[in-house]
């Protein structure tokens, strides 16, 4: 593994995630979403890191405690299209799917601990994100993303409304409005995406952030 991508990702204050934190990080990220049936378990991350270990990034706080992760996989998002599902996209969370020679960085999950945010856990994973983008000469990052917010506007606004309404700034988002921040753009609503999110009533928004160092090949 080349030096200078890992030092890129520790310019973020992260590192690669381990066989060993996969347990953590699955408590840690049951306790960030809520709900322990959305996040990854173990079996999943293990497979992930095994498969494409550059991809899987966790944060690490001075107090020992693992506190904000994320995980990744390359694909040609052509071959999917907008209307693929979470599960579809990520192998059911085992990755087998990662295409090294595809053109897109591919988010599966990011999550950070409840009690260390405001102190840009979040924000430093997309750094490392990025990283791992341009490590990879990468096209661009996408992802399905959360709408928590949205079950408290589906009366009165289909999903689409209400996305535009947060890239507006007519609506905060705890998630989207994050994501808007830190350079991605929204480009589509994608209905079922994940079954076990009812926060979002099972919506998401495919986002994308392009990479200007990407050089075709």
């Amino acid at each position: 593994m080349r030096t200078q991508f890992l030092k890129a990702i520790e310019a973020a204050g992260a590192r690669l995630m381990t066989l060993d934190d996969i347990y953590k990080v699955n408590e840690m990220a049951a306790i960030g979403f809520g709900d322990p049936a959305i996040p990854f378990k173990p079996e999943h991350l293990a497979s992930q890191i095994e498969i494409f270990p550059e991809g899987q990034v966790v944060i690490e706080h001075e107090d020992g405690n693992i506190v904000g992760s994320c995980s990744s996989v390359i694909v040609n998002f052509e071959d999917y299209g907008v209307n693929h599902d979470f599960d579809e996209i990520s192998d059911s969370g085992y990755i087998k799917n990662h295409n090294p020679k595809g053109k897109n960085l591919y988010g599966t999950e990011v999550v950070v601990h409840p009690d260390y945010r405001g102190l840009k856990i979040g924000k430093r994973l997309y750094q490392a994100r990025r990283a791992i983008a341009q490590e990879f000469n990468l096209e661009s990052i996408l992802f399905g993303g959360r709408i928590p917010n949205y079950h408290k506007h589906a009366n009165e606004l289909t999903p689409e409304q209400y996305a535009q309404k947060v890239v507006n700034g007519e609506i905060y988002d705890p998630v989207m409005t994050f994501q808007l921040k830190n350079g991605f753009e929204f480009r589509a609503i994608m209905p079922n995406y994940l079954p076990t999110d009812a926060e979002s009533l099972k919506y998401a928004t495919l986002m994308e952030w392009k990479n200007p160092d990407y050089k075709p090949m």
